[in-house]
């Protein structure tokens, strides 16, 4: 039987494979259908809440409102410190396309000199918590707001917003004493409250400012705001409003503040007025001073260039940090010191042959008048200032017992209770010399611890408070700066760190204040021309402090040497002697003797305290002075 031929096709497996194939298209498209069916259910379903919420926060936006800051003013309700509106430019990294390109732009619209495009690009980049806009420039003109608006369109993530900017009236006149706010810098950012100041980009920097951030700062409020797309603002959803910060009262009196600024006239120096029943601080200037709006907004680079390199220092807060020898404006105290131990009484006398000598020693340690001033007694060594006396004191005294009871007056230590970056400045001791220089002590430096020179420093607020607990005949009290927060006074019994000092006898406190009387109305008083005229009875004492020391045969002549290498002249005072209302210290660095330029300084500022807040004559002031450049001899 013959054999079938083979047929080039099979339609019957044909059909199988066909079927079987589309069986399988159909099981796979079944497959994935039930897949992407299941995914999309778990999405819309069980997923529904977290994709919810996360679609609501890319239309929905929680934006931090930061408070308003507390107004500073002084005793008398002056405004010293405010807030104004400005305009600021902001920036959010994560909205922003191109951060390089972003930046390129703002610097061409904004027209930014070259040393401040620098500073305007680190501030981009300073660590900022997510979606928190970075301050990139404060107090916009309105040229360069109008140039970012019609810019806007290129210019994602970047805002302009209006805020309240501080503001000093009185700048230069309250730059230490008040200090100023700042940007917030990248270490501050760190340590600070991210809830409290969200939102905040300026800080307390120095001064009031600084020590009562806590209360002037408040407590930052939110906003839930709609946006488009592109992260602009359509309309708010709800707020919490911020708790703005405490209004803060100071002792300070502007008038006496600007009275003291002015008699400096620009020298270099400060002036320090306390009321020594309350420890408040009527004025407290450091000159020369600078304008703290500039550090506000933030200061550009060649100003502050400016201000470092200025010789004369205007940064630097002399009232609280300037290290003066204090000179014989310290005898009263020494005086003190001598009574209380024993070591002399009001009608102990020495004779001064115009120098004092240590047993077994040639050095003679020379009194300012060098024909001496033959016998003196503890009223006539304060009236005239007599260094032998002194000498002879702080020899039977020795430098353990002058430790004792200087620190007693607050000297060496840190005395005010809210005064931000105050100094101990130096009361020294043997134990200091040995851990500083690892040296004995010698009884020379005694000696000129006991005029106020060799190793002790004071600061002008050191010398105005030991001055205010001699006012009180002993009684310590803490000075201060604030007097209310928030409407409520502060307290005035503030903790104390030092005793009051005791004298066996009442009435030495009045042989003491005498002597301190004779300074400025006793035929030879060291500032007896600064004393005519007076109103009212005034304790003072003036002092001289040396820039450098002088060997044994040298003799001090201003003339020949350059203006800062001339002593520094101090004074300090208090009045009524009856009743004290105020206590001052002054120090003019490189002006002489104390008992011309420091004691008018002083008399002004009592005067203007005491008659009724009458503002002395500034101008017959200067001509006293000019008239007196010779002085009366002696520190």
């Amino acid at each position: 039987m013959p054999q079938r031929p083979d047929t080039l096709k099979n339609p019957g497996q044909e059909l199988r494979i066909f079927r079987v194939r589309a069986l399988l298209a159909v099981l796979v498209v079944v497959i994935l259908t039930g897949l992407l069916t299941g995914r999309l259910a778990y999405l819309q379903i069980v997923q529904h809440d977290l994709y919810s919420t996360r679609s609501e926060k890319n239309r929905v936006r929680v934006e931090p409102l930061p408070p308003n800051r507390g107004l500073i003013y002084d005793r008398n309700g002056v405004l010293l410190a405010e807030n104004r509106p400005t305009y600021n430019l902001t920036l959010v990294r994560e909205r922003v396309d191109s951060l390089e390109e972003t930046l390129a732009l703002l610097v061409e619209l904004l027209d930014l000199p070259q040393d401040d495009i620098e500073a305007f690009n680190v501030r981009s980049r300073q660590r900022q918590r997510p979606f928190q806009p970075a301050l990139l420039m404060s107090d916009l003109s309105e040229d360069q707001i109008a140039r970012l608006a019609v810019n806007r369109h290129r210019l994602p993530g970047v805002e302009v917003e209006a805020q309240l900017l501080r503001y000093y009236p009185d700048a230069e006149v309250m730059a230490h004493a008040l200090g100023y706010v700042g940007r917030i810098n990248a270490e501050e950012l760190k340590t600070l409250d991210t809830g409290r100041y969200a939102g905040t980009h300026f800080i307390g920097k120095t001064g009031v400012e600084r020590f009562y951030e806590e209360e002037l700062h408040g407590q930052a409020g939110l906003r839930k705001v709609e946006t488009n797309a592109r992260g602009r603002v359509l309309r708010e959803l709800g707020r919490t409003d911020p708790v703005p910060g405490k209004n803060l009262t100071l002792t300070l009196d502007k008038s006496m503040q600007a009275l003291a600024y002015e008699l400096m006239d620009g020298r270099r120096g400060s002036i320090v007025a306390i009321a020594p029943a309350t420890g408040e601080i009527l004025a407290m200037v450091s000159t020369p001073g600078f304008d703290s709006n500039q550090f506000v907004t933030g200061i550009d680079v060649a100003s502050y260039r400016g201000l470092q390199e200025d010789l004369d220092l205007p940064l630097f807060n002399r009232a609280i940090r300037g290290h003066y020898p204090p000179g014989s404006t310290i005898k009263p105290f020494l005086a003190l010191a001598g009574l209380i131990e024993g070591a002399i009484t009001p009608n102990s006398t020495i004779n001064d042959p115009g120098f004092y000598q240590l047993p077994n020693d040639s050095r003679r340690y020379r009194n300012w008048l060098r024909w001496g001033h033959g016998r003196v007694d503890m009223e006539r060594s304060i009236a005239v200032s007599n260094n032998t006396y002194y000498y002879s004191l702080a020899h039977d005294l020795g430098i353990d017992k002058l430790h004792e009871q200087m620190s007693n007056f607050g000297f060496g230590q840190r005395v005010a209770h809210d005064v931000q970056g105050e100094s101990a400045a130096l009361m020294p001791s043997r134990d200091w010399k040995r851990a500083r220089f690892n040296q004995p002590w010698y009884p020379g430096e005694t000696l000129s611890v006991g005029i106020g020179q060799g190793y002790w420093q004071v600061t002008p607020l050191q010398l105005a408070s030991a001055t205010a607990a001699l006012a009180n005949q002993g009684r310590w009290v803490k000075p201060r700066i604030a007097m209310e927060i928030g409407g409520e006074p502060l307290a005035r019994d503030l903790p104390d760190t030092l005793p009051d000092i005791q004298l066996d006898n009442e009435a030495w406190w009045d042989r003491v204040f005498s002597g301190m009387e004779k300074v400025l109305t006793g035929h030879e008083g060291t500032a007896r021309r600064t004393g005519v005229g007076l109103e009212y009875r005034m304790g003072g004492k003036s002092g001289t402090a040396q820039v450098f020391s002088l060997g044994q045969d040298q003799r001090y002549n201003a003339a020949e040497l350059e203006e800062r290498l001339r002593d520094h002249a101090l004074f300090m005072a208090f009045a009524p002697l009856e009743d004290p209302q105020i206590a001052v210290s002054v120090i003019v660095e490189n002006a002489g003797g104390g008992s011309t330029h420091a004691a008018h300084l002083a008399r002004a500022m009592t005067d203007a305290w005491l008659l009724d807040n009458e503002a002395p004559d500034i101008d017959e002031i200067k001509e006293e002075l000019e008239a007196d450049t010779a002085g009366v001899e002696g520190n």
